[in-house]
């Protein structure tokens, strides 16, 4: 399978603040690659140079074949971008935006408002064709955005962190809407915090954290780095704690932690519902302190509490830009 996106050693640095440190990746034509990291990892530095928009201070870059450096027009014909925040035009209607965005395109009238509505329609915003974008929502907005990324039927689509700021349901129906392009056999290269947005829309993740590939591989591969499943406790009283380490010890496949001040136990297992209710035969008399217990599996904090010694909260910025939108105008 050809590689829709190349990466070899990218290096990037904002004086004296190294923001990519020799960063290697791939994403095969028709995949979608999760790119995730804490904020200022290096995340939007890669997207930002994949897309023309900054120059590396080292390293190569292709997409679709074409390197990123040497001929950045051809790049910026051939993808579609979708920054932390959603640039559109306020004043503008829903229609308006998207037939703008056409004519920038060097679409003919006649194809950029053909285009203009198919999109609308495809991304349930017909129904607000013609209000002004300062009106929508949040949703629809990030809706809107991602149909303007799509004009021009880009073989490449680089999506940076695109559900920043949209609440539960919105974030659900953003998911659905990825999902749809990537089976629709765009390649796609999606930045995000959420290492559950990343299991459910990515084939395969790469982890970055201070410029640098830390991991890589599926979701159930990276939560394997952290160890499996952990049985938690959360107790009335942390008097009892100790008691139930005792108890539960020989179940664990690591050293149980105990916080006594939250009265919780958590405790690496293997072996699924079995194992939980094993526990819950152990503690016996003791299930009367018991306030909550569950089974779970990592998260992306335990993910990069494992492979870092710390957690994905980290001031924006960080990684030597600013923490601004991104000006995707130019090359959608």
């Amino acid at each position: 399978m050809t590689d829709a996106i190349l990466v070899e050693g990218l290096q990037k640095s904002f004086g004296s603040n190294t923001a990519l440190a020799g960063v290697d990746l791939t994403v095969p034509e028709g995949s979608v690659l999760g790119l995730l990291g804490p904020n200022g990892a290096g995340k939007t530095t890669v997207v930002r140079i994949l897309t023309t928009l900054l120059q590396p201070d080292g390293g190569r870059a292709e997409v679709a074949g074409i390197d990123v450096v040497n001929e950045p027009d051809r790049v910026r014909s051939l993808i579609g971008l979708t920054g932390q925040y959603a640039a559109v035009d306020e004043y503008l209607t829903g229609f308006e935006n998207l037939e703008m965005v056409g004519r920038l395109y060097r679409l003919g009238k006649r194809d950029a408002r053909t285009r203009a509505t198919e999109l609308l329609e495809r991304f349930d915003l017909t129904g607000a064709a013609d209000r002004p974008a300062k009106t929508y929502s949040g949703g629809m907005r990030r809706r809107l955005d991602i149909a303007a990324s799509l004009i021009a039927r880009p073989r490449v689509l680089f999506l940076d962190e695109p559900t920043t700021g949209l609440d539960p349901r919105s974030r659900l129906g953003m998911w659905e809407f990825i999902a749809d392009l990537a089976g629709g056999g765009t390649t796609i290269l999606l930045t995000t915090q959420y290492l559950e947005e990343a299991d459910r829309l990515a084939d395969r993740m790469v982890v970055i954290d201070r410029g640098r590939v830390i991991a890589r591989g599926t979701a159930d591969e990276l939560k394997a780095q952290v160890g499996g499943q952990r049985l938690e406790f959360t107790v009335t009283d942390a008097a009892v704690l100790p008691a139930m380490v005792a108890r539960l010890r020989p179940l664990a496949v690591d050293e149980p932690h105990v916080d006594e001040q939250a009265r919780r136990l958590s405790i690496p297992v293997s072996g699924g519902a079995e194992v939980l209710a094993d526990a819950l035969r152990r503690l016996d008399g003791q299930t009367a302190a018991v306030f909550d217990v569950g089974l779970r599996r990592p998260d992306l904090d335990d993910v990069f509490l494992a492979l870092t010694g710390h957690a994905t909260e980290e001031s924006p910025g960080a990684d030597g830009v600013p923490a601004e939108p991104v000006p995707t105008g130019g090359v959608r």
